[in-house]
C-alpha cells in the first residue's frame, strides 16, 4: 500500500479553510493570553515557579532561532494535515490547550525570576530576541503555551511522517522547549507542564476528533 507523502500541496480550498481556523485560534490566543497577562498585572499575588538552581542557567541568545521556529510548525500544518477533519481536530486541540493555559495563568500568577539580559550580551541576536520577548508578554509562565503548542503540532504531524522525519520533528519540539529556558523566557517547570499539557490534550482531544467515523474506510 502506497504511503501518502508527508508534505503535499493541499489545494486552495483547504488553505482558505485552514486560514479561517488559524485566524480564529489566533484571536482566541490573543484574548486569553493578553487578557490573563493584563489581569495578573493588576494583582500583587505571585506563585514562584522556579528552582533556585535554575538561576545559574546561562542565557543563550542564539537559541532565539529555535524559540521563533514554532511559527514554521504553524505554517506547515495545512500541508501536513490535508483533510478538514484533521485540521479541525488540531485547531480544537489548540483551543483546548489555550483555555487550560489561561485557567492556570489566573490560578497560579507567576513572574519570571531571571534578571533582564544586558543588551551587550545579546550580540547579533538582539533584534530577534526583543521580538520574542515582546510577544511573550510578562506573567504567563506555567504551563508554557509556547512549548504546548509546538508539541501539539509535532504530535499531530509525526504519525504521518517517515522515521527520519519523525525524529527531526521531535528533536524540533525538544529544541523549542529548551529554547524557552535558554532564552530566559520561561522556567523549567513551565516547559515541563507545557509538554505534559500538550500530550494530554492530543490524547483527549486531537486523537478523538481526527479519527474517521465508524463504518467509513
Amino acid at each position: 500500500m502506497r504511503r501518502e507523502p508527508f508534505l503535499a500541496w493541499p489545494g486552495w480550498a483547504h488553505l482558505r479553510y485552514a486560514a479561517l481556523l488559524s485566524l480564529a485560534t489566533t484571536a482566541w490566543f490573543g484574548l486569553v493570553y493578553a487578557g490573563a497577562d493584563a489581569l495578573t498585572a493588576r494583582r500583587s499575588f505571585r506563585v514562584p515557579v522556579h528552582f533556585a538552581a535554575e538561576l545559574r542557567i546561562p542565557l543563550v541568545p542564539a537559541m532565539t532561532i529555535f524559540y521563533m521556529s514554532i511559527y514554521g510548525l504553524f505554517f506547515l500544518a495545512p500541508f501536513v494535515l490535508r483533510t478538514r477533519r484533521e485540521f479541525r481536530a488540531v485547531a480544537w486541540t489548540i483551543f483546548f490547550v489555550i483555555a487550560c493555559g489561561g485557567i492556570a495563568f489566573l490560578a497560579f500568577p507567576a513572574q519570571l525570576a531571571f534578571a533582564p539580559p544586558r543588551e551587550e550580551a545579546l550580540g547579533m541576536w538582539a533584534g530577534l530576541f526583543h521580538v520574542a520577548d515582546d510577544l511573550n508578554l510578562t506573567y504567563n509562565l506555567a504551563p508554557s503555551l509556547h512549548v504546548a503548542l509546538g508539541v501539539v503540532c509535532v504530535a499531530a504531524f509525526s504519525p504521518r511522517a517517515p522515521g527520519a522525519a519523525k525524529a527531526v520533528l521531535w528533536s524540533w519540539a525538544f529544541l523549542i522547549a529548551a529554547a524557552t529556558v535558554l532564552t530566559h523566557q520561561h522556567h523549567v517547570l513551565d516547559a515541563v507542564t507545557g509538554w505534559l499539557l500538550a500530550i494530554l490534550s492530543v490524547r483527549v482531544v486531537f486523537r478523538r476528533l481526527a479519527e474517521e467515523p465508524q463504518g467509513r474506510p
